[in-house]
């Protein structure tokens, strides 16, 4: 019901496709979850991913959108219900910052490497995947420091 929530919604959704897609690709099911509850239509495994990248990708890309101004309240418009919908201009800076914001190089804190946040979404998925396998002890979840 306001701006900066449906800027979060809008992001959190684009970024819950991107893990989706990084589950199915090293063979997990997306919708079988362990933080989130299992639900028909819910990617629940998906969302339990998304937890680690929400404050450093999509948390930070809002607050970097709102105060640079690239996204402000002429990027919005109010329904009768008291809906609150992103416009056409609204939506493509979004997604054009998204796309920039996953070719920002960073260095993986367990494999040592760097590499590009979109690649990382990808790398959190085979080490969840190794690690439901049993080759490695632990699931390194990203930390940002």
């Amino acid at each position: 019901m306001d701006r900066v929530n449906a800027l979060l919604s809008f992001i959190y959704t684009m970024l819950l496709h991107d893990i989706r897609s990084s589950l199915e690709t090293v063979g997990l099911d997306p919708a079988v979850g362990f933080l989130h509850r299992d639900r028909p239509g819910r990617m629940s495994l998906a969302l339990d991913l998304m937890e680690e990248m929400r404050p450093f990708f999509a948390d930070r890309l809002v607050l970097s959108l709102i105060n640079t101004n690239q996204i402000n309240g002429k990027n919005f418009s109010v329904t009768e219900s008291g809906s609150v919908l992103m416009n056409d201009a609204g939506r493509k800076t979004v997604v054009a910052a998204y796309q920039r914001r996953k070719q920002d190089v960073i260095t993986h804190p367990y494999l040592n490497e760097k590499m590009h946040i979109g690649i990382m979404f990808h790398s959190q998925a085979i080490l969840f995947a190794r690690f439901l396998r049993g080759d490695i002890d632990g699931y390194p979840a990203y930390i940002w420091r």
